[in-house]
């Protein structure tokens, strides 16, 4: 991921969080929760004059992109948690 698209993805996200507030994305609709980012996505388009649609589909791979780097950073953290404890073993031989 690029510096410009670290930066996108941190102004939709931002935006995101004031527009979207305490929903529940669980059981919120995703067309819903895209359309009110519709208006910060145009926004951006416009600036880099690019179509709409090609930034709504950077913004998802970009954010695809960010959950598995940030899935993977809490493996680490949890598999450096529990080497060398012998102590608790996985829940599988429990």
């Amino acid at each position: 991921m690029t510096d410009d698209q670290k930066k996108m993805l941190e102004r939709i996200n931002k935006y995101a969080e004031e527009v979207l507030g305490d929903i529940d994305p669980q059981k919120t609709r995703v067309s819903v929760q895209l359309d009110a980012l519709k208006p910060v996505m145009e926004e951006i388009a416009k600036e880099q004059g690019r179509d709409l649609t090609d930034v709504f589909i950077e913004y998802m791979d970009l954010a695809s992109e960010a959950s598995v780097a940030s899935d993977n950073k809490m493996r680490e953290a949890l598999k450096d948690l529990n080497e060398g404890d012998d102590s608790n073993p996985p829940l599988l031989y429990r």
